[in-house]
């Protein structure tokens, strides 16, 4: 009798999944991804840096090398390169004036009232960048409403088609990629650490400098980080707010490959962009895991 319960109960039991099966699922749930994402970004940047060694306007020297010849032994080349970092700066330490106090703001008020300002941020993307960069233009014109109230004051400054335009206009474009996940970051800061900084004693803004700030460096750099990406890619702004005297250089991009057919110098000029960049968040990343380690070491 011993025998027929034992393989009853054994035929009762549901087989558990082997572990080769999660292992095949969990090497599925990365494979796609991965591969997606090759095809649909590795790719046209291989493209690019392909075009760059291979594709070329004229017969001149250099060899391969010849469109990175061009582009980086060109000072007219070098000064847009410069302005457009520049730019990028300018705009990302704008956005962070602005958006520091606003999500500084919304880590203090309430449930209702933080839905509210979520609601102003978000409310940039709900009409096209078209019809803003074209608002701004009206804005922006020298007979504009902006440039008569400046005027008004006596100041003397030109907006649209210079740098300051550009900023502006990228600018309201990019501070919700600021406020939102510098916010996430703020709202994780525990503020009992000001109460018992005041309580023993200190200032409520020595607090907040010491305390309050070095904790919300984090939040900063990844708020900063995609701002700061994002500007150097802009063109529709630049161009509409801009002036060819102060392109940038999505703008010589376009101009290469649409115009003048240089898919190499565009390529080159576009690789040149990506690996400084890649080099300054490689430095940013640096710099935030160290400081985090030393942030942690410090707070033990």
């Amino acid at each position: 009798m011993a025998g027929p319960r034992s393989e009853t109960a054994g035929r009762g039991r549901a087989p558990g999944p082997r572990p080769s099966g999660r292992r095949w699922g969990a090497a599925l749930l990365i494979v796609v991804p991965l591969l997606f994402v090759a095809g649909v970004f590795g790719y046209p940047l291989l493209q690019i840096f392909r075009l760059s060694f291979t594709e070329f306007l004229d017969a001149s020297s250099g060899g391969v090398l010849a469109n990175y010849i061009w582009f980086l032994g060109s000072s007219a080349q070098m000064d847009i390169l410069r302005r457009t970092f520049g730019v990028a700066a300018l705009v990302t330490l704008a956005c962070l004036a602005l958006g520091f106090p606003y999500a500084y703001l919304m880590t203090l008020v309430g449930s209702r009232m933080r839905l509210v300002m979520i609601a102003f941020v978000l409310l940039p993307f709900w009409s096209n960048l078209v019809v803003r960069t074209f608002a701004w233009v009206v804005l922006l014109r020298d007979s504009g409403p902006v440039q008569s109230v400046l005027t008004s004051m006596g100041i003397e400054v030109r907006l649209l088609g210079a740098t300051a335009g550009v900023t502006i206009g990228a600018m309201q474009v990019l501070l919700p990629f600021l406020i939102l996940p510098l916010y996430a970051g703020l709202s994780g800061i525990d503020r009992r650490l000001l109460d018992a900084a005041q309580s023993l004693g200190a200032r409520p803004m020595s607090a907040f400098v010491k305390i309050y700030l070095p904790l919300a460096v984090p939040g900063i750099l990844a708020g900063t980080s995609i701002v700061f990406i994002l500007t150097l890619g802009f063109y529709f702004t630049p161009a509409l707010l801009g002036s060819p005297g102060n392109s940038l250089v999505s703008q010589q991009i376009a101009i290469q490959v649409s115009e003048l057919l240089a898919f190499g110098r565009g390529g080159a000029m576009a690789a040149v962009v990506l690996v400084v960049t890649l080099i300054l968040m490689g430095l940013v990343a640096l710099a935030t895991r160290r400081y985090t380690r030393v942030l942690g070491t410090e707070t033990r």
